[in-house]
């Protein structure tokens, strides 16, 4: 199947919001994600209109630790439509530059 247009999406602070544990060497806390449920009607509207969605997440990029499977199952318990989870292989950084990106809050609105 061809898709119209492919999508990345990051994942925290973009489709959901994270807390930092400071007691726990400030690890963020993935388990209890909130989500933000009008940013995941809004992705699965994109899914459902033929685009492919990929979502894109730098979770265990700097610890190391797998979160594939426990993500891929938060994401199903949301309720989100996706084609590709990736995890652990985005760069952490403040900033990222792309001819093609637009700011989530924008996309969002």
């Amino acid at each position: 199947m061809e898709h119209k247009k492919v999508f990345v999406i990051d994942l925290d602070e973009t489709l959901c919001h994270i807390e930092l544990l400071p007691h726990e060497n400030n690890r963020w806390d993935y388990q209890n994600a909130t989500p933000f449920l009008n940013r995941i009607e809004k992705v699965n509207s994109l899914y459902e209109e033929g685009h492919k969605i990929i979502i894109d997440t730098a979770r265990g990029s700097v610890s190391g630790k797998d979160w594939y499977k426990d993500t891929k199952n938060q994401l199903h318990s949301w309720g989100l439509k996706f084609h590709i989870l990736r995890t652990g292989i985005k760069f952490p950084a403040d900033y990222y530059i792309d001819d093609k990106a637009i700011k989530d809050s924008d996309f969002f609105k």
